[in-house]
């Protein structure tokens, strides 16, 4: 009785899966066609024991409990469709059913207690249920298993009141998917996984990190409406667990900022099935209620279903990214948003737009004539590299080269570069601006332009490496202009220096500094670039032993000076740089080593006490005694 009753529930069950993916399939069509490769779909085992769970297992409880009860979930499921679905009833399936069962029991019993204590990034509601549905769930598949291992008649009550808890188990995983419930996710995820938006991230750019250009057509002006997105940027926001990782690494969230991530991907989850958030059960963007967001396919995102001032408190800092476990780009979904506002509506905040007026009428960012970008090198002997010259090193300063501050780090550089007796140059009055601003803050059109422009004047110079100390062009010249016609072999300064100490060119007389020294890895360099290592050889190389903050590397706390953040400056409870400084000053160092003049401008701004803020070529510069 038992063994027909699992049967005749597994295909109900079936049946309601197709019906929710055929409700949510309507959903996800509503979104823009978009080319994808049907082999990512062959790919779906590899990328998520690998590449997802690469994510997962930095919390290794999570993993472990990750691991019990989806994958003995999936392997419940398999039995179940063999030995029910087909009506074989073989007690060897049922023998591995039962400890598929007891598998999952363990894990989804280590999530329950994890619920009891829980983390407050952790999404409650119907997320809190899902740990003892799946138990109940878990229980039952065991007891299946055992029923028809064992042979044992059971009483008709007790029949039925196993397939109740059966059937209440595949409720949540079959309907899931169409009603909008917790375990959505599984089905949208492992299919987000297969159809990802970014498919370079699963192959040889794993680390992908290149906004895509816009055609800049009237069909093509960045989101402005959740129809807007690609289809499969809809299926991946459907992929969210509302684990809030990305709330608590997201620095405009922990500044109080009208910014949380995850909650920005529920707005748009709710808003493209035409629906209000006042259902979310997470934590609300700072300073805003729940329940006053609600939006449809077709309506205006901005300001009905996500406040403007959200989108523009990103810093663009790539940390959601880094640490969502369902791998969705939660950036590259506010920069289209921001492309619309931008590029349609003509609405900056703040400095933002003067900002960009700048950019097109000067190509600098501030306005500055180009002839004052390298004013600081005039004694330097520093040759200009003219149309048909050559050199080796050609070095791009960026817009640090018009900040008096970092020019003392830049002069530090072009000296150090000097004693290498490296054959280097500079653009002159011919450097103009990157684009990476613009880009940030929606102008594609301005980045187009600029990128192009820097293109075609990089391209009548010969030279065999571009070198910079900024990582915002450090990242453009390197992932973002070949989509623009640009393959350049770029270095960060870093990388140079860390280079030039490997292979004993320089040879430091002394060490770089008698403080403790700490770290700060630039957003655009640990988690665009991949580039963690160089920075701490150089500090190593100097004589230096780096006192590691708790956010480091690739998981390093963001300065607040991406983005355009600083342009255009949303008001929280406090600021991003004093964040910073403050798990700085927790490690008792007297110097904060830095590699980049953002980060440079933005933890010098932070006033009273605090560590010295150096640029490592200041430090290089120090110990090779050339300062």
């Amino acid at each position: 009785m038992l063994a027909h009753l699992v049967s005749t529930i597994f295909w109900l069950a079936v049946l309601g899966l197709v019906w929710g993916m055929a409700r949510r399939a309507v959903i996800w069509k509503t979104g823009r066609s978009s080319p994808f490769d049907g082999r990512g779909l062959l790919q779906i085992p590899k990328r998520y024991f690998v590449d997802l769970h690469d994510v997962v297992a930095r919390e290794p409880f999570v993993a472990r409990a990750h691991v019990g009860v989806a994958g003995g979930a999936i392997l419940a499921l398999a039995l179940v469709a063999l030995n029910y679905g087909l009506g074989l009833y073989w007690p060897v399936l049922d023998g591995i059913l039962l400890l598929a069962g007891l598998m999952m029991l363990a894990g989804a019993t280590a999530m329950a207690s994890r619920r009891r204590h829980a983390p407050a990034r952790l999404s409650k509601g119907p997320w809190s249920r899902l740990p003892y549905s799946l138990m109940l769930f878990a229980v039952a598949v065991a007891l299946v298993g055992a029923v028809a291992l064992t042979g044992t008649a059971l009483a008709p009550w007790l029949a039925g009141l196993i397939s109740l808890a059966f059937a209440a188990g595949a409720a949540e995983l079959a309907f899931g998917i169409g009603l909008g419930g917790p375990m959505k996710h599984a089905v949208a995820g492992l299919l987000h996984l297969g159809l990802h938006p970014r498919p370079e991230r699963f192959g040889d750019k794993r680390f992908a990190t290149a906004l895509k250009p816009l055609t800049l057509t009237a069909d093509d002006m960045g989101v402005g409406k959740p129809a807007d997105f690609a289809w499969n940027k809809l299926l991946s926001f459907d992929a969210c667990v509302q684990c809030g990782k990305c709330e608590a690494a997201c620095p405009a969230f922990a500044a109080g900022q009208p910014l949380n991530p995850k909650k920005l991907i529920q707005d748009l989850v709710v808003g493209m099935s035409a629906k209000s958030d006042a259902n979310y059960a997470g934590s609300p963007y700072p300073g805003q209620k729940v329940g006053e967001h609600a939006g449809a396919p077709h309506l205006p995102i901005v300001n009905g279903l996500i406040n403007s001032d959200t989108l523009w408190s990103c810093t663009t800092c790539r940390a959601c990214v880094q640490e969502c476990p369902m791998l969705i780009e939660h950036v590259d979904a506010i920069v289209d948003m921001r492309r619309h506002i931008t590029l349609v509506t003509g609405v900056v905040p703040n400095k933002g737009m003067e900002a960009l007026a700048q950019l097109r009428d000067t190509d600098t960012v501030g306005g500055f004539p180009l002839t004052a970008r390298h004013h600081w090198a005039a004694d330097l002997n520093l040759p200009v590299l003219n149309e048909g010259d050559a050199t080796d090193w050609l070095v791009l300063v960026g817009e640090g080269g018009f900040d008096m501050r970092y020019q003392r780090s830049l002069r530090a550089f072009i000296k150090t570069l000097q004693k290498a007796e490296l054959k280097i140059a500079i653009l002159g009055a011919a450097e103009t601006d990157c684009g990476d601003l613009a880009r940030r803050l929606g102008d594609e059109a301005g980045f187009q332009r600029l990128s192009k422009q820097l293109i075609a004047t990089l391209k009548t110079r010969k030279f065999a490496h571009i070198v910079t100390p900024d990582p915002h062009i450090f990242h453009s010249l390197k992932n973002e202009f070949p989509a623009m016609g640009g393959n350049f072999d770029v270095w960060h300064h870093t990388q140079l220096l860390a280079d030039l100490l490997a292979k004993k060119t320089l040879k430091p007389t002394r060490a770089g500094s008698l403080e403790t020294v700490t770290y700060h890895d630039p957003c655009y360099l640990g988690r665009y670039g991949r580039e963690v290592d160089a920075p701490r050889a150089v500090l190593k190389g100097i004589g230096i032993k780096v006192v590691e903050m708790e956010r480091n590397r690739e998981r390093g706390r963001c300065c607040g000076g991406g983005g355009g953040a600083p342009f255009t400056d949303i008001p929280g409870t406090t600021r991003i740089p004093d964040i910073r400084m403050a798990d700085a000053k927790s490690t008792g160092a007297g110097v904060v080593a830095v590699a980049c003049p953002n980060c440079t401008a933005m933890l010098e701004g932070v006033v009273g006490p605090r560590p010295e803020v150096l640029d490592i070529a200041e430090l290089m510069a120090h110990a090779l005694e050339v300062a």
